[in-house]
């Protein structure tokens, strides 16, 4: 992750400079004239294009729809928009929802809560408190071969 975000975006800066400095601008001599060393053209360079894109990346963000058509992408491909999540959200929070859901219409039929509803509620309420403190809610997925392949089918 730190390589194809940070080192690469260096390492493709620096070969940049460096190719265009000493195939073009060497071999020019007018702009040899301009930029008679190395380093005063990448002190030029980088002094002109570090506030540009940072003012064309406010532009992509603030300004333009291109950002919006991304997340907007982004948010139709994510699975997760449509299904609750593992996890928390699917062992904890849409199993509270549901519960209350049965309480508030039997309690709109005057109808009172069963021993297995308030043992329910009670189960929950300890999944809750785990929660808050911190502890893990149901056991994380393994990625195997054989999931990968199992989810490749059913698509």
């Amino acid at each position: 992750m730190g390589w194809g975000t940070y080192f690469a975006f260096i390492f493709a800066a620096i070969n940049t400079l460096t190719v265009t400095y000493y195939l073009a601008i060497e071999k020019a001599p007018i702009l040899k004239e301009v930029f008679p060393s190395f380093l005063i053209y990448v002190i030029v360079l980088t002094s002109i294009a570090i506030p540009l894109l940072v003012l064309i990346g406010w532009l992509h963000y603030r300004r333009t729809a291109a950002y919006a058509s991304e997340a907007e992408v982004q948010l139709e491909s994510n699975p997760y928009m449509y299904k609750a999540m593992p996890g928390w959200q699917k062992e904890v929070i849409f199993p509270f929802y549901n519960k209350m859901l049965d309480i508030m219409l039997k309690n709109s039929k005057n109808e009172k809560l069963t021993e297995k509803d308030i043992q329910e509620v009670t189960e929950l309420q300890k999944k809750f408190n785990d929660l808050k403190q911190g502890k893990m809610i149901g056991s994380p997925r393994k990625i195997t071969n054989k999931s990968i392949d199992e989810k490749n089918n059913s698509n």
